[in-house]
């Protein structure tokens, strides 16, 4: 299932976040984000905030498809990326907090997806006029991404332990850096624009491979980040669906 305009981004997410409640699953965490991103961008698109309104649309649509296709490969137990994989493989994982799932959709999402649909709205050398309209995709993302654990936190209070003791280290899952990721995005756009199509899928697989090697680390954090998840993880509630709730 694929969108032609942003309005049918939403309605697929809305399909999406439909069938992971109905099963309960962790899934529809990063579906809830991903539609609230989704949302904020065609507001900003209506209000005038990008450079070239058509071209954005088109950027996020290219970019929301990675994300329905890959749902609905996992979904029908077809193949698709490891990054992909990587992400949804841990929504069955019980001993993961609500933001490792927020965060390792965001990884996969802008670490690959972004570069790619960025290549494909602006092939060759028209790619650089795209900077500007791409800075502001990405901080609509950050604000929303930042939002989303403030509200976290004011729930389950332990998690802004993790803050504290993980702080500046760019390993740890709260301490993932999107400024960081939008930038290698921005370079793996600007070199997929550039190449032919056989060096492009070249390079996408190998960026595939280092997305996923990213998200296994967001899953599986080495030292006290790994302490101070066990921590949030008793204080989370434990039913999927009050977690849902709290996310809406």
């Amino acid at each position: 299932m694929q969108a032609n305009t942003i309005q049918e981004v939403i309605e697929n997410l809305d399909l999406i976040i439909q069938k992971c409640v109905g099963k309960a699953s962790r899934q529809a965490y990063f579906a809830l984000l991903y539609k609230e991103m989704t949302v904020a961008v065609r507001d900003a698109i209506a209000a005038g905030a990008f450079e070239n309104a058509a071209r954005m649309e088109q950027l996020d649509v290219l970019f929301a498809n990675r994300y329905l296709h890959a749902w609905h490969c996992y979904d029908r137990q077809e193949p698709l990326t490891h990054s992909w994989k990587t992400a949804f493989d841990a929504c069955a994982d019980d001993a993961l907090i609500v933001l490792q799932h927020l965060v390792l959709g965001i990884n996969t999402h802008i670490n690959l997806d972004l570069a790619i649909a960025a290549a494909l709205t602006a092939p060759g050398d028209s790619i650089f006029g795209l900077q500007r309209d791409f800075d502001k995709i990405n901080d609509i993302i950050a604000s929303l991404t930042d939002g989303m654990q403030s509200r976290l936190e004011r729930i389950w209070w332990p998690m802004r332990l993790i803050r504290r003791v993980m702080q500046g280290k760019d390993e740890a899952v709260i301490e993932f850096s999107i400024g960081k990721a939008r930038q290698a995005a921005w370079a793996n756009g600007v070199a997929l624009a550039q190449l032919p199509d056989v060096a492009a899928a070249a390079y996408i697989d190998q960026m595939d491979k280092v997305v996923s090697g990213i998200a296994g680390n967001i899953a599986r954090p080495g030292g006290w980040a790994a302490y101070a998840i066990r921590l949030v993880r008793w204080w989370e509630p434990k039913d999927v669906g009050t977690v849902i709730s709290i996310l809406r």
